[in-house]
């Protein structure tokens, strides 16, 4: 499978490594190429597992693999700027889930490469005096990328070309896939298993995989297991498979495994642990939080190490990071003026290199019910808050305007940083979206005496939304203006967090784990309850108010504690993890796993459904989505199918039901 997995030695980024000091960075030079024999010495197994971590900026922070793993569920619709990449998974009658084009593929195409170069490294590592621990981060990449194949494209092949978990080194260009109860018995448990066991509670560099990581993806990969044995939802699998364990345990064995793995790694942290506040997992400032456990790094200083232009990317299929330009609709389009007497329009808030702002694609667009029914509680509950841009502020003194102030809504002054736009918590009344005097020319209306724009939740549409402030841009290089708001963004992309930890355990529980008391800093009664409250708890703590714009210090954690249902199920952890995690890429893997797709997903409600290029429509309607039993599987890319020597019919009973 040479053509196939032709990235099996050629990465962009693989290099030497620093390999003492828990706190050195991970240190990249760049190398054109990997070669077998560059695998039998010390630097190239060193370099291989550097490369293990740069692989992960081909998925995470590319906004068509966050797509293909939010879309189609209750977070996120096509967004007024969507083509066929993103609208082809939204089943909701704008076009068809295509194996060629619909980006389902990235995934298939880094993750293959990652794990043969861990196999290499697995193999050769030994032999070149590497140490067990480091060996144990490769084999930590490699389950990791196996556990996200077989989520999202069932059986995956385990031989390569060299023999199963075996280092490819040949040209051979057929394949076989395994069964999904292989996959995860034989790859993702044993190398888990040996990773919990070898890999240090801190890690060797900044960044660098833990026993806490390792923790997370195993108690993880057991749950998701438990529920594919169990199979509530009667899902079918590919390829054919019993669900029956080789192990021979049952559901209730994984599930039972996965609370006690969580619970310890809760108990036993290392340097983890969950940030004071929700702002402060993700306000740039703090960036590489201990929260963030694992994560695609990026960086400002150079555009070869960010792995995309610093001044001005095209957001492909490489290393770039432009998640979040996907979550963020065109606000430099709202106009205000420069008179306080006659319509003088003037773009008020223009593209910026700032949290709140950055690059308008318009591309993926929150449904209603994320604004009335997830993020109900917009008062006590901080992650509503800590999640979107809700105010769009002056940024005219950044621009160059030389004047002190402009004139908004009823003719009134906004002055700098002040707000222009406001998407308002709830509905209100009495908006007037008549523009026939103000006209903001994004649809936004007008209240009596208030300066800034303004749209209700029932006026969400797919042109105009709060944008997902949690993976906007942060840069220090800005010099007093707008900096680069084209550039590929710089941040770290999250990948894993320790407040995850939390969540697979109640589930665990809901799922009739055997529960135990959990001592240690977050101590608790061990009850699905008991651990979903310790995230709400933290979730009613403000220390700042982006909406606006001041510092905040509120404790609203008793009122967040006293309003968890007695009994916690399923359907409110996974309402909770919407509310952790929203829009980072979580939510079509959560939604299959529980097999909850159809049942959560199936319709949804926005405005601007006559004309989603009109502004000013503002009619809602209900979509329904045609998901069946066979989308909870990803079609395997026609890129794969392509690079094989088989014949037509063994290409198609290789690739997923229903495509």
């Amino acid at each position: 499978m040479k053509r196939v997995y032709k990235n099996y030695f050629t990465l962009l980024f693989c290099a030497g490594i620093a390999l003492t000091g828990c706190k050195k960075n991970l240190e990249e030079t760049p190398r054109a190429i990997f070669t077998p024999e560059y695998f039998k010495t010390q630097a190239g197994v060193q370099g291989g597992i550097t490369s293990l971590y740069g692989h992960l900026r081909y998925m995470f922070g590319n906004g068509y693999f966050l797509n293909s793993n939010v879309i189609s569920t209750d977070e996120a619709t096509w967004g007024q700027n969507s083509d066929g990449n993103v609208k082809n998974l939204d089943f909701s009658g704008v076009g068809n889930i295509d194996p060629s084009s619909s980006n389902t593929g990235i995934l298939w195409g880094a993750a293959f490469g990652a794990i043969n170069t861990a196999s290499g490294v697995i193999e050769n590592g030994e032999a070149v005096g590497v140490s067990e621990a480091l060996l144990a981060e490769a084999r930590f990449f490699r389950a990791f990328d196996y556990f996200w194949l077989v989520q999202t494209f069932g059986g995956v092949p385990l031989d390569l070309g060299g023999g199963e978990l075996k280092f490819n080194t040949s040209t051979v260009r057929t394949s076989v896939r395994n069964t999904v109860p292989e996959v995860y018995t034989k790859a993702i448990f044993a190398d888990l298993r040996i990773a919990v066991d070898k890999l240090p509670a801190t890690g060797r560099v900044v960044g660098g995989v833990t026993k806490t990581v390792a923790r997370l993806y195993l108690a993880k990969a057991y749950l998701t297991y438990g529920w594919w044995l169990q199979n509530p939802n009667n899902i079918p699998t590919y390829p054919a498979a019993q669900r029956t364990d080789p192990d021979g345990h049952d559901a209730a064995w994984y599930f039972n495994q996965a609370y006690t793995i969580a619970a310890e790694a809760i108990e036993s942290p290392g340097a983890a642990g969950l940030q004071p506040t929700f702002y402060d997992i993700h306000v740039g400032t703090n960036d590489r939080n201990n929260e963030v456990i694992l994560y695609a790094d990026h960086t400002q200083s150079s555009s070869l190490y960010n792995g995309g232009d610093l001044g001005y990317s095209g957001g492909g299929f490489g290393t770039d990071s432009f998640a979040q330009w996907f979550w963020q609709w065109s606000y430099p389009n709202i106009r205000s003026s420069t008179s306080a007497t006659a319509w003088t329009p003037y773009s008020s808030v223009q593209r910026a290199a700032e949290q709140p702002l950055g690059r308008p694609w318009t591309m993926l667009a929150p449904p209603h019910g994320v604004f009335k029914n997830t993020f109900a509680d917009k008062t006590n509950d901080s992650r509503y808050d800590g999640t979107f841009t809700t105010r769009y502020r002056t940024n005219f003194k950044q621009a160059g305007f030389s004047g002190a102030t402009l004139y908004n809504a009823n003719f009134l002054p906004v002055g700098p940083n002040e707000p222009v736009l406001s998407f308002l918590n709830e509905d209100v009344g009495g908006v007037d979206y008549s523009n026939t005097t103000f006209n903001s020319t994004v649809g936004a209306g007008v209240l009596p005496g208030r300066a800034d724009f303004v749209i209700e939740p029932s006026n969400f549409s797919r042109i105009a939304y709060p944008a997902n402030w949690k993976l906007g841009p942060y840069r220090t290089d800005n010099n007093g203006g707008l900096g680069s708001p084209n550039g590929s963004l710089t941040r770290p992309f999250p990948v894993a967090k320790f407040s995850e930890l939390f969540f697979i355990a109640a589930e665990a529980a809901a799922k009739g784990a055997a529960t135990r008391g959990i001592s240690g800093t977050y101590a608790n009664d061990g009850t699905a309850r008991g651990l979903v409250n310790v995230i709400r708890a933290r979730a009613g703590k403000w220390r700042f108010d982006n909406a606006n714009n001041v510092a905040k210090v509120q404790d609203n954690s008793a009122a967040l504690i006293a309003a968890t249902p007695a009994l916690v199920d399923v359907n409110y952890i996974l309402a909770e993890r919407s509310r952790e995690f929203f829009g980072e890429g979580y939510r079509w893997l959560d939604l299959v796993r529980t097999q909850k797709l159809i049942e959560f997903s199936s319709s949804f409600t926005i405005a601007g459904s006559t004309n989603p290029n009109n502004w000013n429509d503002h009619s809602v309607k209900t979509f329904t989505r045609n998901i069946t039993p066979n989308h909870y599987l990803r079609p395997v890319p026609t890129s794969q199918l392509d690079g094989m020597d088989m014949s037509a019919a063994d290409k198609q009973a290789y690739q997923n039901p229903g495509y």
